[in-house]
């Protein structure tokens, strides 16, 4: 797809409000056109076929035939890149994760209405899902983000300053940025790392409550523990948290403790959690203690938060842009000089064994 050509995209819910809420969010974007809506998975059917669309945005949960039923059968018949749509709740949450699963490249909350900030910060990770989701599967190149807000650094959320980390330690802590496809390669990467590995710290891009079910399922098939991350939360062996979904996690230290901080903010780099947020407190409170790991996503959230960290002294890996579902988080830390290796999906834990 060129930059001239707009994404073609498909909206399927049952909810006639919230088929019209997508379509006027989806189409304040000049890159997107919305060629097409559909109150069930049998019309959606008959509309894919007719028009052949470029993103799917389908709803969980309909009648007559449910979203994960339609999802596995169009990717057997049509492939198409597919969004899941689902409401904020743990049992929406787990539905969800068997779309990933089934082929979907990306979850997004269903926009509500509510107050101004809410309706704004949800057009922005709508807009954001369906461009990074052209951009998976199809393999297109990455389209620029339409500005409808100010993108915010990680000023907004931690004041840059100059390394508060120990001198000498031998604890290392690994610190993990993640976006579009990350679901699966943190799950590639968490399962390959022995029970004793160094406490990890992930920023994953998804909503609320998907933390905590995603969590959850890797706990129950690593060697570690991995768990949402609460505030104060100590970083130890063996254990990896979570940055919890609409909630930025920063790395601290007291002592030789290290520990995260939960806390509120602007999106910053777009999102909130962002992994810049994460990257800067590893850069201020780890400095050479730390390893940082950017893998698959859009955009360039982490970018400048992994320079900050190699500045400080941290090892810093790239996912390769073989194994990426979307070759932009990395590339843009990579473009920016603030990555020490690339590294395939499958040789990542390895590398941060050695280095942690």
């Amino acid at each position: 797809m060129t930059m001239d050509q707009k994404i073609r995209v498909l909206i399927v819910d049952d909810s006639a409000v919230v088929r019209q809420t997508m379509e006027e969010i989806l189409s304040s974007d000049p890159s997107i056109e919305v060629v097409g809506a559909a109150s069930d998975p049998f019309v959606a059917a008959n509309k894919v076929k007719e028009i052949i669309p470029d993103v799917i945005t389908l709803d969980v949960e309909m009648p007559r035939m449910d979203g994960i039923t339609f999802l596995q059968k169009l990717m057997k018949q049509h492939p198409i890149p597919v969004v899941m749509c689902s409401s904020l709740t743990e049992k929406g949450s787990e539905t969800t994760f068997k779309a990933l699963e089934y082929g979907a490249v990306e979850i997004i909350q269903k926009p509500r209405m509510g107050a101004k900030q809410f309706l704004e910060e949800s057009s922005i990770r709508i807009i954001d899902a369906v461009k990074a989701a052209s951009a998976a599967r199809l393999r297109r190149p990455s389209l620029q983000p339409l500005h409808v807000a100010p993108k915010l650094t990680a000023d907004a959320v931690i004041a840059k300053g100059s390394s508060r980390a120990m001198a000498e330690t031998t604890e290392k802590v690994i610190v993990v940025g993640a976006s579009t496809g990350g679901t699966e390669a943190l799950s590639v990467f968490l399962q390959a790392l022995p029970p004793d590995s160094p406490g990890i710290v992930i920023v994953q891009h998804m909503p609320e409550n998907f933390t905590r079910a995603f969590a959850n399922r890797l706990n129950g098939i690593c060697r570690i523990s991995v768990k949402e991350a609460e505030d104060n939360d100590t970083v130890i062996r063996g254990r990896a948290l979570i940055a919890p979904g609409n909630h930025h996690a920063l790395l601290k230290r007291s002592g030789a403790r290290y520990f995260v901080e939960i806390k509120d903010g602007p999106l910053v780099s777009r999102h909130r959690p962002s992994v810049d947020v994460l990257f800067r407190s590893a850069a201020r409170y780890a400095g050479k203690n730390a390893v940082g790991v950017i893998m698959t996503g859009m955009g360039d959230d982490g970018a400048r938060g992994m320079l900050e960290m190699k500045q400080e002294g941290a090892y810093t890996i790239a996912q390769d842009e073989a194994s990426c579902i979307v070759f932009g988080m990395p590339k843009e830390a990579i473009k920016l000089g603030a990555v020490d290796k690339i590294v395939p999906l499958d040789g990542i834990a390895r590398i941060v064994i050695t280095k942690g």
